[in-house]
């Protein structure tokens, strides 16, 4: 369950306490309160970072201090100015097992940046950083089942070089399963100079590769997607021939979102599910793009139904490829009764 709420007006702290209390009427319309939130999405635009402390005090206020909360820095939200959106999560029958770290950023315990202008070094403290969080909880990085990371464009020319990296801290489970992974380009995030930020998700059961055939992930240290209990995780999908590794349909966002969903579908299948199983979708819109993206809602509602789960979105700068306009993070979650493998 999820309830989501944001503002267009006022300072940060009446645009949070209004996200908030729209967040928690959601939830409260489904019989839950915030004691039942086991964790926070903030997005929050660029613009809005210099404010943003007060926003995390509204969050400590409503939710107590020790909220657990992934904070993703976007260029913009869409159809809206407001500089922040606030999702509030309950644990679901998918949920058991599931462990979602803080976004992990590359500041060390005195507030410093860890290696400023070293991406790769950056990357590398993050997913120990992760490490570390994930041991106190008694799990390793092997238990990882999703890294998704939000880098700036300059990386783009050194992002393969954290392959290595991912080789190394990633895939220590039976069967040397890789998380899903995704890859989103902002202007800045959370501090100057930062490079990157990870979301890392982790599952106590074990992990089982889910792959169509997909050939190209047989030398990539992620998966398409990973089945851990009754969830399916899923790396992030944008318009990409699977063979060729082309990019599709350049410049042309609905065409571009027809490719995406597709391809999500088609791995759905493979896994025995359909649509029908999402349970949520997060889309990642170019920002040059955004006056087209009535053309992803028209693509969305026709492939999956008009009873989808109501995605979550926002603008990115510019993606890991400079012909993607677009990139959805999806999950899926098995049918209780469900017995087959992925």
């Amino acid at each position: 369950m999820t309830g989501s709420g944001s503002m267009q007006h006022g300072s940060m702290e009446q645009q949070a306490r209004t996200a908030y209390a729209a967040a928690l009427a959601r939830l409260e319309a489904s019989g839950l309160g915030p004691e039942h939130v086991t964790r926070v999405t903030e997005n929050v635009t660029v613009a809005g970072l210099a404010e943003y402390p007060d926003a995390a005090g509204v969050r400590a206020d409503v939710l107590g201090p020790d909220a657990g909360v992934s904070t993703v820095v976007v260029e913009g939200l869409i159809d809206s100015d407001a500089p922040l959106a606030v999702e509030l999560h309950t644990d679901g029958p998918g949920d058991d097992g599931v462990l979602h770290l803080p976004t992990v950023v590359p500041v060390d315990e005195h507030g410093d940046l860890v290696a400023p202008g070293d991406f790769v070094a950056q990357y590398r403290y993050c997913l120990e950083r992760a490490g570390d969080l994930l041991e106190r909880a008694g799990l390793t990085l092997g238990h990882a089942v999703t890294t998704y990371d939000y880098s700036t464009p300059d990386t783009r020319a050194v992002y393969r070089k954290t392959h290595h990296v991912r080789k190394e801290l990633l895939g220590h489970n039976d069967g040397t399963v890789y998380p899903g992974a995704g890859g989103i380009l902002m202007s800045r995030l959370h501090v100057p100079g930062q490079l990157v930020a990870i979301d890392v998700t982790a599952s106590r059961h074990p992990l089982e590769l889910v792959n169509p055939g997909w050939s190209r992930y047989d030398t990539l240290t992620y998966a398409p997607g990973v089945k851990a209990g009754r969830t399916l995780f899923m790396s992030g999908f944008a318009a990409l021939d699977m063979e060729t590794q082309a990019a599709l349909h350049e410049g042309d966002l609905g065409a571009q979102a027809e490719a995406t969903y597709g391809a999500i579908l088609h791995l759905l299948a493979h896994a025995g599910l359909g649509p029908e199983h999402l349970v949520h979708t997060v889309e990642y819109c170019v920002a040059s793009a955004a006056a087209d993206f009535k053309e992803v809602l028209e693509v969305r509602e026709r492939l999956l139904g008009p009873g989808a789960p109501a995605p979550s979105a926002a603008l990115c700068d510019c993606l890991l490829r400079p012909e993607f306009l677009l990139e959805v993070f999806p999950t899926a979650l098995y049918p209780a009764d469900h017995e087959g493998q992925g």
